[in-house]
C-alpha cells in the first residue's frame, strides 16, 4: 500500500471511529438529558413465571408507561429470539427439560437477547430493557444476575403467579392462540399442546422465595392477576414507580373514550388558554356527542372533565353525572395564556422560536411544558387503568398526552373524539 493510500485509510477509520463516538456521545446525552433525574444506573425488569400469566402483557404496559414519563426503555421478548432461531414450531417436546439440543438453543437465545440489552443500555441511550421471559429456573436467574452485575445494571424481578384455572384459560385463549407459533389457533390441538407445554415448564419451575433464598433480591410478585401482591426490598424512585404501576393496572376489558371539549369563543378567536364558554358550533357538538352516547347505550359510563367552563358546558349537554379534574386543566400558557401565536411571535419572539425548536420540552413563562403536563397527568392514567368505561372531555394538549400513553408514542397533533378499547 503506497503513504497516500495508507494515510486515507487511516482518515477513513478515524472518521469512521469519530462518527462511532459522537453516537455515543449523542445517546448517551439523551438517557442523561430524559431520565438520570429518575434513575442513577441502567435497570433490567426480569419477568418471571409460567407460560399464560400475563407476563408479556404487563411487559408491553411497562415499558409504554415508562417510555411516556419520560425513561427509554425496550422489550426484549425470548420468544422472539427463540422463533428467529428455529423456524418451524413443532410441538411442546421444545420445552422438555431433558431435551438437550433444545436446552442449548433457548440458552443460546437468551445469551444473544442479553447482548442486545447490553447494547441498548450502554451504546443506545436506554435506560430500562425489559427481559419478557419465563425465567422460571434460578440458573437462568443467577445468569442474569451475573450479567447484570458485570454490566453495572440493577435487577428489578416481576412475577406473576396463578392458581385460578378460569384466569389461565382465558389467557390461553385471547393471547396464546394467536400466536406465531400456532397458526391454526382455531384447532382443539393448539389449547392441547399449549397445556402440555406449561407442564413441561412445571416441571422445573422454582419460584421466587422472598423470605429465604431470595430474600436480598427487588422484586414483586403479582398474584391472580393483581388479586394481591408481594413487594420485598425496592431499591431507588424508579423500582417504587414500576410497583406503583403494577398495583393499579387490571387486565379487564374496558373502553376508554377520549373527547375534545366542543369549540369555545377562544378557539374561535385563536387565542391561547383562558376559560371562554362555548361557541354556538361548540354547543352543536355537545350535542352531538349526547346522540353518541345515547347511540350505544353507555349507561355505565363514568364522564371526567376538567375544571374550565369549555369542558363542564360540553358535559352538561349530556345530562348525566360528571366528574371535575384540576389535573385535566389545559396546559398553562403562563404569560401567553389568552394570546394568540401572533401575538406571542411580536411581543416574546425569542420564546416563539424556542418553542417552535422542542415543543415537548418548552416551557411557558410562568408556565408549563409537555413534560410537566405528563407529570401533571400521571394519577389520571393511574385511574383510567383502574376504572371501567370512562369519557374524558378534555383538552388539546392534555388529549396529545393522554393518545401518547394510550397508542405509544409521541404527542402528535391528534383532535377531535376518540374510541380506544382495551
Amino acid at each position: 500500500m503506497s503513504a497516500m493510500a495508507a494515510k486515507k485509510q487511516k482518515e477513513r477509520t478515524s472518521a469512521s471511529g469519530s462518527s462511532a463516538e459522537k453516537m455515543r456521545l449523542k445517546a448517551n446525552e439523551k438517557k442523561c438529558s430524559w431520565a438520570s433525574y429518575m434513575t442513577n444506573s441502567p435497570t433490567m425488569i426480569v419477568m418471571v413465571g409460567l407460560p399464560a400469566r400475563g407476563k408479556t402483557y404487563m411487559s408491553k404496559k411497562l415499558t409504554r408507561y415508562l417510555n411516556w414519563i419520560g425513561v427509554p426503555t425496550k422489550v426484549f421478548n425470548l420468544g422472539v429470539y427463540r422463533r428467529k432461531a428455529v423456524r418451524a414450531y413443532k410441538s411442546y417436546d421444545f420445552f422438555k427439560h431433558d431435551n438437550e439440543e433444545a436446552m442449548k438453543i433457548r440458552k443460546q437465545c437468551a445469551l444473544v437477547a442479553l447482548q442486545d440489552v447490553k447494547a441498548y443500555l450502554n451504546d443506545e441511550g436506554g435506560q430500562i430493557a425489559v427481559f419478557d421471559a419465563t425465567n422460571t429456573t434460578r440458573e437462568r436467574r443467577e445468569l442474569i444476575l451475573n450479567f447484570a452485575n458485570d454490566n453495572a445494571c440493577k435487577v428489578f424481578f416481576v412475577e406473576s403467579l396463578c392458581d385460578d384455572p378460569d384466569v389461565i384459560a382465558e389467557n390461553i385463549m385471547e393471547v396464546k392462540v394467536s400466536s406465531p407459533d400456532y397458526p391454526e389457533s382455531g384447532s382443539d390441538s393448539v389449547m392441547e399442546d399449549f397445556l402440555k407445554r406449561i407442564e413441561c415448564y412445571k416441571v422445573t419451575y422454582q419460584p421466587l422465595d422472598p423470605d429465604d433464598h431470595d430474600k436480598n433480591l427487588s422484586l414483586i410478585q403479582v398474584i391472580n392477576v393483581g388479586r394481591r401482591f408481594l413487594v420485598n426490598r425496592v431499591q431507588d424512585y424508579i423500582q417504587s414507580k414500576i410497583v406503583y404501576y403494577l398495583m393499579n393496572i387490571h387486565v379487564h376489558s374496558h373502553s376508554i373514550y377520549i373527547c375534545r371539549h366542543g369549540e369555545s369563543l377562544h378557539n374561535v378567536e385563536g387565542l391561547l388558554g383562558g376559560d371562554s364558554e362555548l361557541s354556538e358550533r361548540g354547543k352543536q357538538f355537545a350535542a352531538a356527542l349526547r346522540g353518541f352516547i345515547e347511540e350505544h347505550k353507555l349507561s355505565d359510563l363514568k364522564v371526567w372533565t376538567s375544571q374550565l367552563r369549555r369542558t363542564i358546558q360540553t358535559a352538561e349537554e349530556l345530562g348525566v353525572h360528571y366528574e371535575q379534574w384540576k389535573i385535566l386543566n389545559e396546559i398553562d400558557a403562563g404569560v401567553c395564556e389568552e394570546m394568540s401565536y401572533k401575538m406571542i411571535e411580536e411581543k416574546y419572539p425569542k420564546e416563539f422560536v424556542m418553542r417552535d425548536q422542542n415543543k415537548y420540552l418548552y416551557r411557558y413563562p410562568g408556565g408549563e411544558s409537555y413534560q410537566d403536563l405528563v407529570q401533571r397527568l400521571e394519577p389520571v392514567i393511574m385511574e383510567l387503568e383502574r376504572q371501567g368505561n370512562v369519557l374524558v372531555i378534555c383538552h388539546q394538549a392534555v388529549m396529545r398526552c393522554l393518545l401518547a400513553y394510550f397508542l405509544d408514542k409521541g404527542a402528535g397533533d391528534t383532535h377531535g373524539f376518540m374510541k380506544l378499547s382495551r
